[in-house]
């Protein structure tokens, strides 16, 4: 006769201690840290906009993506800008006509968006509300005026735009702004306003529709906001809260890709339903 085969009682499992527990989800978290930060500072970033300087292609609430990789990489490139020395990889100039995200002269703390207009070399100049590049008038065509219904996020929601506002024949209100076509050099066409209104007549000098001539040096690019009116750009001395200055390329973090989601401001938290009849969802997927 075999002997019968003795089954053993399975052994009980050892409980994981919770300091060990505590350790393995902490290294989870400083990984995830990890690829996040990578991303952000090498492939995509997102971004907000939080005023009407480059209207019509961009409105307050519109949430962008911007490709970190466009212009080559900097200290500026890293999430908050850690003083870890000023070195430049991989750089490249822009395009004319792109919209880009850099951090704004004098501080260097503020991102800021605005289109480039000039590039190492260039002559610019605004002659009667005109952009002169090298000499060469900047072709601008009047076109259909742009139209945005009135809300929290409106550039005419402000006091000092209420003349811009007006009464449709179905009785909603909205914004009404003059705008025009330009086409750079090469083709690249893109809309700007041009309110007329002079709101900045003397900011630290300049007249933004009469200008001198500006030199942009090298390693150094114009750039300018597409509300041509209501554009705080290179056309003003670099001064905190103010003007920019011509811009070191070296500040460039990114290139606007897409537009990723846009709210008209009406959303509220602790009513779920408005997130998403706050949504432009026209806007979404928008690129440049």
């Amino acid at each position: 006769m075999q002997d019968a085969e003795t089954e053993l009682p399975d052994a009980p499992e050892k409980p994981v201690p919770e300091q060990e527990k505590g350790s393995s989800f902490t290294g989870f978290l400083i990984k995830l840290a990890v690829i996040v930060l990578l991303l952000r500072t090498l492939v995509f970033s997102p971004f907000s906009i939080p005023s009407e300087s480059m209207a019509p292609r961009l409105m307050i609430g519109d949430y962008l993506v911007v490709a970190k990789w466009s212009y080559g990489y900097s200290r500026f490139s890293i999430p908050f800008s850690p003083p870890v020395g000023d070195w430049t990889l991989l750089q490249r100039l822009p395009k004319r006509g792109d919209v880009v995200v850099f951090k704004a002269p004098p501080s260097q703390r503020q991102d800021y968006i605005k289109r480039v207009i000039g590039l190492p070399g260039d002559l610019i100049k605004v002659e009667n509300g005109q952009v002169f590049l090298n000499g060469s008038v900047i072709p601008k065509r009047r076109i259909a005026d742009y139209l945005e219904p009135l809300t929290p996020n409106s550039a005419c929601a402000k006091v000092d735009a209420y003349r811009f506002r007006e009464t449709a024949t179905d009785g909603s209100v909205r914004c009404r702004y003059p705008r025009f076509e330009e086409t750079l050099p090469g083709g690249r066409k893109y809309q700007v306003l041009d309110t007329e209104d002079r709101r900045f007549p003397k900011q630290d000098g300049v007249n933004p529709d009469f200008t001198g001539v500006y030199a942009v040096p090298q390693g150094h690019i114009f750039l300018m906001g597409d509300n041509r009116d209501n554009s705080s750009d290179s056309r003003y001395p670099a001064i905190e809260g103010g003007g920019i200055g011509i811009v070191p390329q070296r500040n460039l973090i990114g290139r606007a890709i897409f537009t990723a989601f846009s709210t008209d401001g009406t959303a509220e938290w602790i009513k779920p339903w408005t997130w998403f009849s706050a949504a432009r969802w026209s806007r979404t997927g928008e690129g440049f």
